[in-house]
């Protein structure tokens, strides 16, 4: 009623893109300068893993990584980055093991005969070295 309309402009911010006249030497709110290259996304600047060096997602590849999540928290895995055996934390290795058995439940009857067979003795081991860890 009273208030005046603003219009608004479109600043085309692409790489490659001639920047609009009467902002060669700047792009607004602090972009990259004349003369300058913006830096390129994160996403080209890393690697791709090559996709053969992935295991297949499975359920079993699934149990497997909780697994040895279980057997790190329970000091029997070396640390990834000293290669010095892991600290053990019975509480995270509790956990990990309650998780396995919470699939365990919920998957049953549902499962190829070699997944319910992995899962059982993953189970059984976790099971052993925590009561050996706890003493």
């Amino acid at each position: 009623m009273g208030e005046e309309e603003r219009g608004f402009r479109i600043v085309d911010r692409r790489a490659g893109g001639d920047p609009p006249q009467g902002e060669a030497g700047s792009q607004a709110e602090g972009g990259a300068r004349a003369g300058e290259s913006p830096a390129p996304p994160a996403a080209e600047n890393e690697p791709e893993a090559p996709a053969a060096s992935l295991p297949a997602l499975d359920f079993s590849t699934f149990i497997l990584s909780l697994s040895t999540s279980g057997f790190y928290h329970l000091g029997l895995v070396p640390d990834p980055q000293t290669r010095e055996p892991a600290p053990a934390n019975l509480v995270l290795a509790r956990q990990t093991i309650d998780t396995l058995e919470i699939l365990q439940h919920k998957t049953r009857g549902n499962l190829e005969p070699d997944e319910a067979h992995l899962l059982e003795s993953l189970l059984y081991e976790l099971r052993i070295r925590f009561v050996e860890k706890r003493g």
